[in-house]
């Protein structure tokens, strides 16, 4: 099984844009086992409570899938702190859990992990993933 751990922009990203390649990783790949999502209390709670801003009212958010995609997915305890700093120290969490489980993380903003700074992790955009997904 291919575990992965996705940055909440990729989970937004999906609810936004249907057609969008972050919506077809989850529809395709996640939704049909191909893929587990790893999670943890934390990222689970940033999921949340992104989802439920006002701003993605207007996108029908929360998505009607995102309670499936956390009830699906591999549930770990929260990771200890990333031990270097990013440049969005918040995204410390996702490397860490990446690390954790052998997880590749998923992001829209690969500048927030630099080379320097993932310590081994596989650090790839949802085109990238989807793109190493389906050559195999």
């Amino acid at each position: 099984m291919r575990l992965a751990v996705l940055d909440t922009n990729v989970v937004v990203s999906a609810g936004i844009r249907s057609g969008s390649i972050p919506h077809h990783l989850l529809d395709s790949f996640v939704f049909e086992d191909q893929v587990k999502i790893v999670l943890s209390p934390s990222i689970m709670a940033e999921y949340r409570e992104v989802c439920s801003r006002t701003k993605f009212a207007q996108y029908g958010f929360p998505p009607v899938w995102l309670e499936i995609l956390l009830s699906e997915g591999l549930i770990l305890p929260d990771p200890l702190p990333w031990p270097w700093t990013l440049p969005d120290p918040d995204d410390g969490i996702f490397l860490a859990l990446a690390k954790t489980s052998g997880a590749w993380l998923i992001t829209g903003n690969s500048k927030h992990y630099p080379r320097e700074l993932r310590d081994g992790v596989v650090v790839c955009t949802p085109a990238e993933y989807l793109d190493k997904l389906t050559r195999r």
